[in-house]
């Protein structure tokens, strides 16, 4: 599916993410490249809440630029099917090779500012992260690799428990925001 007819079609879960969506459109409208990072304002990115079968606990990995756990996840690159970049992004930064979609359609629609930070000994500025998340499960059994260049770490974390984890705190609202929509919508 057209990944605009993704957003276009995509139900805001509350006042925030309807605001978003409305400057995501705007920004398509005004830029015709945010698939590839080339837009140094802003440019699409594919991230995924990974979930056991249990629904209990988060894969996270420890992201060597952020310094913390987060999501897996990254830039679009081109591609304009957001979930297979989520489902393969998932499968690089963990090492499982088995991923279950929970959905088709983005479980949330964020934009997630990039402070500017270095990559690979270059300065990248500041700019938007126009982000769609997908919902995936992995069979917590599976072998977790680290991908050395992108983190730290890989592990199981209890939901319940992320923020005892995670120190960006302005993330902290877009994950109490995926639980919640996890546990209402009983996904």
């Amino acid at each position: 599916m057209n990944y605009l007819k993704v957003i276009k079609n995509y139900i805001p879960y509350n006042e925030q993410e309807e605001k978003e969506k409305e400057q995501i459109l705007q920004y398509s409208r005004l830029t015709p490249d945010l698939l590839t990072r080339d837009n140094t304002i802003a440019h699409f990115t594919a991230s995924s809440v990974v979930v056991n079968e249990s629904r209990d606990k988060i894969l996270m990995v420890y992201h060597n630029i952020w310094q913390d756990w987060c999501w897996t996840g990254g830039h679009v690159d081109g591609e304009e099917d957001f979930l297979k970049v989520a489902i393969r992004e998932t499968k690089e930064e963990t090492g499982v090779k088995k991923v279950i979609a929970l959905g088709d359609t983005p479980i949330a629609l964020d934009i997630v500012p990039a402070w500017g930070h270095y990559k690979n000994g270059k300065y990248v500025v500041s700019h938007q992260h126009l982000n769609l998340t997908y919902l995936l499960q992995v069979d917590e059994g599976e072998i977790l690799h680290k991908k050395e260049d992108e983190n730290q770490g890989v592990m199981w974390i209890p939901i319940k428990d992320y923020k005892q984890y995670v120190k960006q705190k302005s993330m902290y609202p877009i994950y109490d925001k995926i639980i919640e929509k996890m546990i209402n919508n009983r996904i």
